[in-house]
């Protein structure tokens, strides 16, 4: 079973848990043995990681150490033959929920090596079925967060297809752009939009979840390789990371309805971000640290080193604290998230742009100024964070 170590380390380490991978083999390791998805369930009651060589381990949460070793009611081992890249927890929680948090049949969709995605039932591990259609590798997968059980996938195969899981049987959506790898995607918090990122493209696209249609593109100057993307809590604004050799890293947010450009985070190396639920934090990471970058105050409230152990990606907990950062090695580590409590000035903006586009703010008879606070036009159109302490 894994190995639980609760970490020892003093503040200003913000390290609180650190799990290892169970296959302890020297031979077993290299190529298939990174962790490429962590995931927390919507309710916060599990966490789910692939720990490399086809096995994914679902912990119920918070995670405790125990002398006696694998506790069956609260963790699962599932072996899925093929090599793990992507998890997703659906469906988000609904009024149903009990009263302990846990989410009723909450499923685990895992994205395999050979194009499958298997649907298993948390709380039993059990298969509940396999979804067939993708000629390549799953590289994404996200829950609709409409409480659904509508999937979207993205895949080498160059397409993103859209399964709806309570509708056993029925052929997905299949949405087919360029010419290029499909290896991320995100969807908008109203279930409205998703954004796909391919590789070696200078492009983002935004497709509509409601027609299933293309609806724009996010297009760089430079000719840049797409990293990660993520949509902030109230849809107003996505978060995206590229990079060129020759320019180096940048980390844009975006307007997602007008596309345009609203503020450049350069000097950084983000390979992956992610949004907090909670508040305005974004989190990227590179292979060394990872950072959390407070939008609506401008500063970085967390820069920590993975000790030189790669990481590969990030997940917040739903209810903010923690942030679960996936290794090469086949680790996971827990880190703590600063608390902050948002501005009401920043609730309000969240409460007002959930579901509404810009356009639609800019046709309201309200002042410039709040006007251009609402759009997130007050945001500094470019910076170098502090981040650059962690390369000095």
């Amino acid at each position: 079973c894994s190995a639980f170590r609760p970490s020892t380390v003093k503040e200003p380490d913000d390290l609180i848990l650190e799990l290892k991978p169970s296959h302890q083999s020297p031979n077993r390791t290299g190529t298939h043995c990174e962790t490429w998805s962590v995931r927390f369930s919507p309710g916060g009651s599990y966490f789910a990681w692939s720990m490399g060589f086809g096995i994914v381990k679902i912990l119920s949460w918070p995670v405790t150490s125990t002398d006696s070793g694998e506790d069956a009611n609260s963790e699962r081992t599932l072996h899925c033959e093929q090599a793990v890249w992507a998890l997703a927890f659906g469906p988000c929680p609904s009024p149903r929920a009990d009263q302990n948090g846990h989410e009723p049949d909450l499923l685990l969709a895992i994205g395999l090596n050979n194009g499958l995605i298997q649907v298993r039932v948390v709380s039993s591990g059990k298969l509940l079925f396999t979804l067939s259609g993708h000629q390549a590798l799953v590289r994404d997968l996200v829950f609709a967060p409409n409480g659904s059980l509508t999937l979207v996938s993205a895949s080498r195969d160059k397409t993103l297809r859209i399964w709806d899981l309570a509708k056993k049987g029925v052929n997905p959506h299949v949405l087919r752009g360029p010419n290029y790898w499909v290896f991320k995607c995100s969807i908008s918090p109203d279930s409205s939009m998703i954004a796909s990122l391919c590789n070696f493209d200078s492009k983002l696209y935004l497709w509509s979840m409601r027609s299933y249609t293309f609806m724009r593109h996010i297009t760089y100057d430079h000719e840049r390789t797409m990293v990660s993307c993520d949509f902030s809590p109230d849809g107003a604004l996505l978060a995206v990371a590229s990079y060129k050799s020759s320019t180096g890293w940048w980390l844009d947010l975006w307007d997602p309805y007008t596309a345009d450009l609203l503020s450049r985070v350069d000097d950084s190396l983000p390979t992956y971000l992610s949004f907090s639920p909670v508040g305005l934090l974004l989190a990227f990471k590179d292979y060394r640290a990872l950072q959390i970058w407070d939008v609506e105050r401008d500063e970085l409230v967390t820069d920590t080193d993975h000790n030189r152990a790669g990481g590969l990606c990030c997940a917040f907990h739903p209810h903010g604290g923690v942030i679960a950062t996936g290794c090469r090695n086949g680790q996971v580590k827990f880190w703590r998230v600063p608390r902050r409590v948002p501005s009401l000035k920043h609730l309000c903006r969240t409460a007002s742009r959930f579901s509404v586009s810009t356009y639609q703010v800019e046709a309201l008879p309200l002042p410039p100024k709040i006007q251009e606070f609402l759009t997130y036009r007050d945001v500094q159109k470019q910076k170098t964070l502090c981040c650059k302490k962690h390369h000095s």
